[in-house]
């Protein structure tokens, strides 16, 4: 089991020193533990990872055991009954199935210690033992990136006859259920007329996905646009389309990465939605330390998660994963 535990040395005597209570359950440090879903699959989740630590670092008042589950559920349901066990005072899930953790998510419930999932929700059965979800709203991500690639077929006079591909979800993982859910119930709003051929998961693999891709580009002559639930997935697909020559293709994902943002200055890619690992690690960590401090806090905390084009990645930096 990987497990980091880190502590400020300085946390108990300064908070003695100011003679203040941390938080409202009456001592301090604040323990907080988190159970990721697989911080080696992606650099969205390394970077994550090394963000929540740092902002974790800077706060005194905080004490944090940082779990990865390695995108096992079995491993990440045992990683929740150890924090449980450990007593901690709120824990931070990151789940690698949305249904799967929810018995897991119920007895830290019962044990009275407050749950925030991050980045990708629970099953809507678990939102009763939940205290928020801290993270970006996946729908609204697959629906803009609808908008991108609508915006983009008309641009090109196609938006009658355009057939697209879609690269989806790992199965059982909210995100990549949501962001496609979002996709595919908005294409048809903006534009009626665009069909997707074909669906298959690509499981937040590139290698995967180049390989998805390769099928599919055997399979259908005719592809205009291509959507994948982040760009990961996508930069694979077009590394497949560039090896078989077909030109054309308007490349879309639901989160920018490093790789996307430089193929989209490349000309090769066209957009993508901008979320930043390093907002939502902080975020995740600041919704629990509110919710030990007793804040009112919404179900759903989101962050803001804006389209990112050719046309305007000049107002964005490039992500650091």
């Amino acid at each position: 089991m990987k497990r980091r535990t880190i502590l400020s040395a300085t946390a108990a005597v300064a908070a003695m020193t100011a003679g203040s209570i941390a938080f409202a359950g009456g001592h301090s440090p604040m323990r907080i533990g988190i159970t990721q879903n697989n911080v080696g699959v992606d650099s969205y989740q390394t970077t994550y990872e090394k963000a929540f630590i740092a902002a974790a670092e800077a706060n005194e008042n905080v004490e944090v055991v940082v779990l990865d589950a390695g995108g096992d559920v079995a491993r990440q349901i045992a990683q929740m009954e150890d924090l449980i066990q450990q007593e901690v005072d709120a824990i931070i899930i990151w789940p690698t199935n949305g249904e799967a953790v929810i018995p897991a998510v119920r007895k830290a419930f019962q044990a009275d210690i407050p749950v925030i999932v991050t980045n990708s929700n629970i099953a809507e059965a678990g939102f009763g033992f939940v205290k928020s979800f801290s993270g970006p709203d996946n729908v609204t991500q697959g629906a803009r990136s609808a908008e991108i690639m609508c915006d983009k077929f008309k641009d090109m006079g196609i938006e009658n006859e355009a057939q697209v591909v879609h690269i989806t979800r790992q199965p059982g993982y909210t995100t990549a259920i949501e962001r496609a859910s979002g996709f595919e119930d908005r294409l048809p709003e903006v534009c009626p007329n665009v069909t997707i051929v074909d669906t298959q998961p690509g499981d937040w693999n590139r290698e995967k996905s180049q390989q998805v891709m390769e099928a599919f580009l055997v399979k259908y002559d005719d592809i205009d646009g291509f959507y994948a639930g982040d760009d990961n997935m996508g930069v694979g697909a077009l590394n497949a389309a560039k090896a078989a020559g077909r030109d054309g293709i308007i490349f879309v994902g639901a989160t920018n990465f490093a790789v996307g943002y430089e193929a989209m200055a490349a000309g090769e890619y066209w957009g993508s939605i901008y979320q930043s690992p390093v907002d939502d690690a902080e975020a995740a960590l600041k919704t629990a330390i509110d919710a030990l401090n007793g804040e009112d806090l919404p179900f759903l905390n989101y962050f803001d998660t804006p389209k990112i084009t050719q046309d305007n990645m000049g107002e964005f930096t490039k992500p650091v994963f």
